[in-house]
């Protein structure tokens, strides 16, 4: 008896193809409507589902599969089943090729209605494709076009599949029901308001790469994204050599920093925390002040922006020496000069923060896994607690200042003026540590910090931080309040002349 193939495709990439090939290596087939047309259409012989059923199509073509003359066909085991296969007159099909109805498309589209995306939930296929993996020992599973080339050739070459292709495509098959039914239930619990928290959280991640290593040279790394490519994740490399795992953690937190600040801006990342950001009238003067906010610390950094880069802008990058280089679009001319440096690796992405839609931040430990909604600034309150208000250009430097902060690792200290850092402490234990630290890059860097503003991811828990940063001659705080010391701390303000702002939100990074 000649083997069947049952066809039941949604995504008909290649399907002609493949049945054309299975057809001359002697198999018969069988497919349910619109694929037996497109078969028909390319010359094929090919019994529709409904003969094999004796059932037409019904329910607006709810019901076409679900009858025992195919899922028997798939399940039954010919030695063990020999008395119900003669009684039912069941004849066994032994390759089932299905793909399912495109459900995260119609679910992506703004303009779907509710009930054309639940028509989209498939129900025969996902049954057929579980009852023939279940079956795989003897029924291959083809859900994937990729796989037709490699299915057909090795039947071609010995009028079957083997036992390990059997098993690779069941395995294959088995997952692809499952990401069907987790897209379908995401969907449905987005439809129904969950919390962005919720009781069960499912990431599929496919590999996009492997890197040279992780953090450090004995540690492995790869790269994975949800969904098909690293321009699924939001980046693309336009130049340089690949991409190492910190290059893209820097990448990451630079194109979100940049993305914080009004355009055009520049930020310059090293070693998971800016060291300098800036804004200025182009692209151009945006890096050169960036630069200058701490030239030692850009060595060797990540240069992200979040307006295009132009050639100008690309002819002062290139003067340093850098990883990475990332932003919105980078013109033709400015790859041209950045060709100079064959090694930077040229990202294009699009400047942005975490948006309500993303996924919780995930932080793995030893056997458990921490999660949290993304922070964002949009909660960011700001209340003049000292006697002396801000004047309009200190509550500016104090809102860039501010907006820093949030980018750097705790406890962060951000002193700034003009729309750029003039220096930035970090991850130290104490904030006057920090507070020292950041006054210290400033000097380092030639900047007074005069009339500067000050930002701290935290409350200032004691007088002496904002002491310190006044005998450097500080104007303005900007800080989010909330110590059991806030009026000690507003009245070290008074006295020495500095407007104060509470954010009532604190912003820390611990990595």
């Amino acid at each position: 008896m000649r083997p069947r193939a049952l066809f039941s495709v949604s995504d008909k990439t290649g399907a002609g193809e493949f049945a054309a090939r299975l057809a001359n290596a002697g198999w018969d087939l069988v497919a349910s409507g619109g694929t037996a047309k497109l078969l028909r259409g390319a010359g094929l012989a090919v019994e529709e589902v409904a003969t094999v059923t004796g059932s037409p199509e019904m329910l607006g073509g709810r019901v076409k599969t679900l009858h025992p003359a195919i899922h028997g066909a798939l399940l039954c085991r010919p030695d063990q089943d020999a008395d119900d296969i003669a009684t039912h007159g069941i004849r066994p099909i032994s390759l089932a090729v299905i793909n399912l109805y495109p459900f995260a498309e119609a679910a992506a589209r703004a303009s779907a209605a509710r009930a054309e995306v639940i028509e989209q939930i498939d129900v025969g296929g996902p049954a057929m494709i579980r009852a023939a993996a279940k079956n795989h020992e003897r029924v291959g599973v083809v859900v994937d076009p990729c796989d037709y080339p490699a299915v057909a050739a090795e039947i071609e070459s010995h009028g079957e599949l083997g036992e390990g292709t059997h098993r690779r495509l069941a395995v294959k098959a088995f997952d692809h029901t499952a990401r069907y039914d987790r897209m379908i239930c995401e969907w449905l619990s987005g439809q129904g308001g969950e919390t962005a928290l919720p009781e069960r959280i499912v990431v599929e991640l496919v590999k996009q790469a492997d890197l040279r290593y992780g953090e450090n040279p004995h540690q492995q790394a790869a790269l994975y994204a949800p969904g098909g490519s690293v321009a699924a994740a939001g980046m693309r490399l336009v130049s340089g050599a690949p991409l190492s795992y910190n290059n893209l953690a820097d990448a990451e937190l630079a194109r979100q920093c940049a993305g914080a600040l009004p355009q055009p801006s520049c930020v310059i990342v090293k070693h998971a925390t800016p060291c300098g950001a800036a804004t200025g009238e182009n692209a151009a003067a945006a890096y050169a002040r960036a630069f200058a906010a701490d030239p030692e610390s850009a060595f060797g950094g990540v240069i992200a922006f979040n307006c295009p880069l132009d050639e100008e802008a690309a002819g002062g990058v290139v003067k340093q020496f850098a990883e990475v280089l990332i932003a919105p679009e980078v013109s033709p001319a400015a790859l041209e000069v950045l060709a100079a440096r064959p090694k930077l690796r040229v990202l294009e992405a699009a400047a942005g923060q975490p948006s309500a839609a993303a996924l919780p931040n995930l932080k793995v430990l030893q056997s458990s896994v921490l999660a949290q909604t993304p922070d964002s600034d949009a909660q960011d309150g700001c209340e003049v607690v000292s006697k002396r208000a801000p004047t309009a250009r200190e509550r500016a430097d104090a809102l860039f200042a501010w907006k820093v902060a949030r980018f750097v690792a705790s406890n962060a200290v951000v002193y700034a003026s003009k729309g750029q850092t003039l220096g930035i402490g970090g991850g130290q234990t104490s904030r006057v540590m920090s507070a020292r630290i950041a006054a210290w890059r400033a000097a380092d860097s030639g900047f007074s910090l005069k009339e500067a503003a000050m930002a701290s991811d935290g409350f200032l828990p004691f007088a002496d931080g904002l002491e310190a940063a006044a005998a450097e001659g500080i104007s303005v705080v900007i800080q989010p309040g909330g110590s059991i010391r806030d009026k000690e701390v507003i009245a070290a303000a008074d006295a020495n002349d500095v407007a104060m702002l509470f954010t009532g939100v604190r912003h820390f990074r611990h990595g």
